[in-house]
């Protein structure tokens, strides 16, 4: 890597490492972005148990939803946003999952992760699930216990016998998956092994999304837009819906007046990349509010994010970081120099966009920020369409009737 980009993403951690403990106490590190007196003393995580319950974006200042671009993206966050029942049947299922997979891998753990614990999740969300298979006793397997593949085919043999789950198939790409159904619930899991990071990256954004009550809307409506105009699917090319989600985080971390903070710079160790993988969830608990200078309304964040990507910054020269809460100089190494779109992942250093790797599909995703915002007044009024258009469908799909089903 070439000294003279001063890049320095984190240090990269194995995938199957989960040991090492740290100190309970999370004090914040003193940060030019989160100075004494502007943060509130209790913390701002709900418990996973109070999770849907705790929505404080309801009750936003009339300042930041003064506007009818504003109140639109709120309607449409309250109405798509995952509900407490949503979370607890995706909960439950993942409960007895791993009682019955712990017949297989005593030792083993399932974990929920992505949209569905990080805050940003809809209700139409599927369930991400990790399971994390240690060192330990187990039950004639120890043979694959590192080889993914090789447990996810166990665990599929398993799934035919269990009455709730029903359509396992194992999809054996770069990072293997193993898909099913709840049967009880109808909700569609993705299963992986030992993807760690995944379950630290969870709860690093599950504390920004609460951490400031724009943030959530804000998202959601952007992937919202981005699937509108065919830009967020990693499976064809362009963004996941997590690349989305660092993008927005790192626009609202580098305004002038930031909207939200830099966690892992303020509470290093909360977010501790070596961190026992057990402790990751109460990591966070106790980090408060942020208590933002910052009192741009919901819609001129909105607007300023499309601006920010289409005119501000250089995909060419640049890369995301939430980490460090900025964009850094993009090294001169294969990884990053011939990407099209940089994002790094905040616990790993990994590209999150790499599967941005056609010109083609970069330049449409380039063209989806850059046609917008040709007139101001004219994007705020093609969004008040847009919003309008979509909060009736989310509406009319949360109230037919069940026998219509």
């Amino acid at each position: 890597m070439g000294k003279t980009f001063r890049f320095s993403p984190v240090r990269r951690v194995e995938q199957g490492s989960t040991r090492v403990s740290v100190g309970e106490g999370c004090s914040p590190v003193r940060s030019p972005l989160h100075s004494p007196g502007t943060s509130n003393s209790v913390g701002c995580v709900p418990s996973l148990r109070e999770d849907s319950c705790h929505n404080a974006n309801s009750s936003l200042p009339p300042s930041l939803i003064k506007d009818k671009l504003s109140q639109q993206i709120l309607e449409l966050f309250l109405a798509c946003e995952q509900q407490s029942e949503d979370l607890e049947r995706k909960e439950s299922c993942r409960a007895q999952l791993q009682r019955d997979i712990q017949r297989l891998f005593p030792c083993a753990r399932v974990f929920l992760a992505g949209s569905s614990l990080n805050g940003f999740g809809s209700r139409s969300s599927d369930a991400d699930l990790c399971l994390v298979v240690q060192d330990g006793p187990v039950t004639d397997y120890s043979f694959c216990l590192y080889d993914a593949v090789c447990i996810l085919s166990l665990v599929q043999k398993l799934l035919y016998k269990l009455s709730y789950i029903e359509r396992p198939q194992l999809i054996r790409a770069k990072v293997p998956i193993l898909k099913f159904r709840d049967r009880i619930s109808g909700v569609e899991f993705d299963l992986n092994v030992n993807n760690i990071v995944g379950i630290r990256n969870t709860f690093l954004l599950r504390t920004y999304a609460y951490i400031e009550k724009r943030v959530r809307p804000i998202i959601l409506v952007i992937k919202k837009w981005a699937s509108y105009h065919r830009i967020n699917d990693a499976s064809r090319g362009t963004l996941s819906s997590y690349t989305l989600v660092l993008m927005v985080l790192h626009y609202l971390q580098t305004l002038p007046e930031p909207v939200i903070p830099c966690l892992q710079k303020d509470y290093p160790e909360c977010f501790s990349p070596v961190m026992d993988i057990h402790l990751v969830p109460d990591g966070p608990k106790n980090i408060p509010s942020f208590v933002s200078k910052n009192q741009s309304s919901l819609g001129d964040l909105l607007l300023g994010f499309l601006k920010y990507f289409a005119t501000v910054f250089r995909w060419d020269k640049c890369v995301i970081s939430v980490r460090e809460a900025k964009a850094l100089p993009k090294p001169n190494c294969r990884e990053w120099k011939d990407k099209f779109i940089c994002v790094e992942e905040p616990f790993d250093g990994s590209n999150t966009a790499r599967a941005v790797h056609e010109k083609m599909k970069f330049d449409d995703i380039k063209a989806q920020f850059t046609e917008v915002c040709n007139s101001r007044e004219l994007l705020r009024g093609m969004f008040l369409t847009f919003l309008t258009g979509l909060i009736l469908i989310v509406l009319q799909k949360l109230y037919v009737p069940v026998e219509c089903c």
